[in-house]
């Protein structure tokens, strides 16, 4: 098997960078144990999940196949029985079509990708896609700028990153992942050279950061973090412009946003809205039980915490 075909095989069939070989990497590099499954129609990145009392489920985001093919269901079976699975995850794409689904696959209310994103489409102007903005966005760039934030690239500062990371989550009490995982993340992604760090600054102190990974034709707004205590700067909102910029300097076509929920993030909802890119919806997550008294006492588990 080799890095360069599969990554190919992907880009050719306009697949995710979920399913790219780095990614495959990455998730190895913070501990969980992955598959990569071939076949003369499709390339897939399988990956176990390990849950507490020793049980595991089997997870795949974002496939290339439109279809789900039987050698595929049949070769995750076996994955499923050695490794003493309870269920398997699939997180379709736009492109997957749903309704050809064998047997067996239920849709599922826990999705790990989100269901929603906003996507620029970059071959617009800089000043059409900034005529396009609300009118607060616009305001807030300009603010940022007037107010002296600049904005960097270091593709080796992620301790700042994290520092405000640690910030922002203890402010607004959402969740993040282990800082080990940016840390693989930065590691393995860079050395591919899908991943930059973006860093707002105002008078030499750092306010407002973003990871932002970059595969096929499209760059990805990963990760983001800021000081509240300088939110009256509208740094992050320079911070987003200038690395849409820099993704058209460097011929992306496509900026995603990755992920928007009214719900659950009102306000990251609201800022990336301004933007005024399309709301793409994908179709959601599909399990395929194995065991299913364990799969129903996950489920319950899963909604006491």
């Amino acid at each position: 098997m080799n890095r360069e075909r599969w990554n190919q095989f992907i880009i050719k069939n306009n697949g995710s960078f979920l399913q790219s070989w780095s990614w495959g990497q990455y998730q190895e590099a913070i501990g969980h144990k992955i598959w990569r499954i071939q076949a003369d129609d499709f390339n897939v990145l399988l990956i176990k999940h390990d849950l507490p009392f020793a049980k595991n489920y089997l997870y795949c985001p974002r496939p290339v196949f439109k279809n789900l093919p039987d050698n595929f269901l049949n070769q995750v079976r076996q994955i499923a029985k050695q490794e003493k699975s309870i269920f398997f995850k699939i997180e379709l794409d736009r492109d997957l079509n749903k309704d050809s689904f064998p047997g067996g696959l239920l849709s599922s209310s826990k999705h790990i990708q989100p269901l929603k994103t906003i996507i620029l489409d970059l071959h617009k102007s800089e000043e059409e896609l900034l005529s396009r903005m609300h009118q607060k966005t616009r305001y807030n760039i300009r603010l940022a700028q007037k107010k002296g934030v600049s904005v960097e690239q270091n593709q080796s500062d992620i301790g700042s990153f994290l520092e405000l990371l640690s910030k922002t989550t203890e402010h607004d009490k959402f969740y993040s992942h282990p800082k080990d995982h940016y840390l693989k993340m930065v590691d393995v992604l860079g050395k591919a050279n899908m991943l930059k760090i973006f860093l707002a600054k105002r008078d030499n102190k750092i306010i407002a950061g973003s990871i932002n990974l970059f595969w096929n034709k499209t760059a990805i707004y990963s990760h983001g973090a800021s000081d509240y205590n300088y939110r009256n700067l509208m740094a992050p909102y320079l911070l987003q412009w200038e690395a849409i910029k820099q993704a058209k300097v460097d011929g992306f076509q496509y900026y995603d946003f990755f992920g928007i929920d009214e719900r659950k993030w009102p306000g990251v909802t609201r800022f990336k809205n301004g933007f005024n890119g399309q709301e793409i919806s994908y179709p959601g997550a599909f399990d395929l039980i194995f065991q299913p008294v364990w799969y129903k006492a996950y489920n319950l588990i899963r909604k006491i915490l």
